[in-house]
């Protein structure tokens, strides 16, 4: 699609917003319905496509992707007729005898950018959210990840009205003539640099704003532990997708006491997930991009390579990869990874290592593994994350129960579930009140009514 009709394709869709169609549930259920259809119907070829972009494995690209979003288009299906309804919540008694409803109203034309590590789950989990809440949406999927990008464009236009939903390719020039338009939402999953981006775009039509960015998210490692599914559940988080996944350990943060045997048992499960040779391992992904490639090996450099640092730029191969005597100083501690390597820090007491994941801008996500339940009291009373997950890794964000999302630097906004819902709803308060009782202690002339204004007052809970 040319820049210059992008204006117009957003003006289509606010007409068909404003036509009311999607505002009917029945309507939203039947296009869920007929998204989750050809989603199953194009398997083969979005694994296809995942294959070509990320070497993705495709029992991988079920797991992490195509499975995720068919998960959350049921979810949806199956809840949406509750979340729309509207909300009775208390009314205070002071109010007697009104009526205090919360109604969830569609917001109307709703712009996705999407990223390119899970160019399939990153698009569609937020389009779900927003068709259940019975918006129109424009897609603009990731360039770096050109077949699932021109695959979702060939999916969503034979199945919707652009008018409805629409999925526009293209390069950096075209995402930023999309945010020269007035959108009702922006929801953008990426990196914190291009998210400052949006958000400043998005200010100036005063557009809210959910940012799904990244950051360092640690990983403690406690002195009591079950070390060998520790270390297979670390390596799994961590080198799934090539370590391509915003909520990804980022680091290893470990008691000095077991770090050794737990080093040990993370090179022994390396073996075991992907082989000897994990370059001719079917499971194992390739970098995005050659950019992203030489970013990624100019890491390796610093510090002890416990495992892996084995590189081959004409196949965007970097092997698992794991680095001991890692300083908090280093280039790697510094932004984040995003790709197959993991740094190793010691810690002394627990307090220690709270102090320094506390000292680092807000993660998206923390992990901890431990046999200590003292242990996971104190890093959720004394740290704060987006979310979290204890004695596993990337779990809480395959829960469409769980909002996900981040926290400070990490991003804002939830979704999954309800919580992407009510992220593209706009949750209108309204108070009924009827004509049969009417105090007139708060009108004018007030007089000497403060005592007993104060005393009404107190029922305003």
């Amino acid at each position: 699609m040319a820049l210059s009709e992008l204006s117009g394709l957003v003006e289509t869709q606010r007409g068909f917003f404003d036509s009311g169609k999607t505002k009917d549930p029945d309507f939203r259920i039947a296009q869920l319905k007929l998204l989750q259809q050809v989603l199953v119907q194009n398997e083969p070829a979005l694994y296809e496509a995942l294959k070509l972009d990320l070497n993705k494995a495709k029992t991988e690209a079920y797991l992490s992707e195509i499975g995720l979003v068919i998960g959350e288009l049921s979810h949806a299906i199956r809840h949406l007729r509750g979340w729309a309804k509207p909300r009775t919540v208390w009314t205070p008694t002071v109010h007697f005898p009104a009526v205090s409803r919360v109604h969830f109203q569609p917001l109307g034309v709703v712009l996705i950018l999407g990223p390119w590590n899970y160019p399939v789950q990153l698009a569609l989990a937020p389009l779900i959210a927003a068709m259940a809440a019975g918006d129109c949406a424009v897609i603009k999927p990731s360039e770096f990840a050109p077949h699932t990008s021109e695959l979702l464009a060939r999916i969503v236009r034979e199945t919707f009205e652009p008018a409805y939903v629409a999925v526009v390719e293209g390069a950096a020039e075209t995402a930023q003539a999309l945010l020269e338009e007035k959108f009702d939402h922006i929801f953008f999953t990426g990196g914190s640099t291009v998210g400052k981006i949006v958000a400043a775009a998005a200010a100036k039509h005063l557009t809210p704003v959910t940012l799904e960015l990244g950051g360092k998210s640690p990983c403690i490692v406690d002195d009591v532990v079950d070390l060998e599914t520790a270390a297979k559940r670390i390596v799994w988080g961590k080198f799934l997708n090539a370590g391509q996944t915003c909520a990804a350990p980022d680091y290893l943060l470990v008691n000095r006491n077991v770090k050794e045997p737990l080093l040990e048992k993370i090179v022994l499960s390396i073996r075991k997930l992907y082989g000897a040779d994990p370059r001719v391992s079917p499971d194992y992904g390739r970098i995005i991009t050659q950019r992203h490639f030489e970013r990624l090996a100019g890491f390796l450099g610093l510090g002890d390579i416990v495992t892996g640092g084995r590189t081959d730029p004409s196949d965007r191969y970097i092997a698992p990869t794991v680095i001991d005597n890692v300083r908090p100083e280093h280039p790697i501690m510094q932004e984040e990874i995003f790709g197959p390597i993991l740094p190793v820090l010691e810690y002394g007491d627990l307090t220690e290592a709270i102090s320094f994941v506390n000292s680092r801008p807000r993660p998206l996500t923390l992990y901890a593994f431990s046999s200590r339940r003292d242990t996971f009291r104190r890093i959720t009373a004394e740290t704060c994350s987006g979310g979290a997950t204890f004695n596993d890794t990337l779990l809480h964000l395959a829960s469409p129960h769980l909002p996900f999302g981040g926290v400070g630097d990490s991003g804002y906004g939830r979704y999954h579930g309800k919580a992407g819902f009510e992220t593209f709803s706009n949750q209108r308060s309204i108070l009924y009140k009827p004509f049969w009782l009417d105090v007139p202690l708060r009108y004018p002339p007030y007089g000497n009514k403060l005592p007993w204004i104060r005393r009404a007052m107190r029922f305003l809970i």
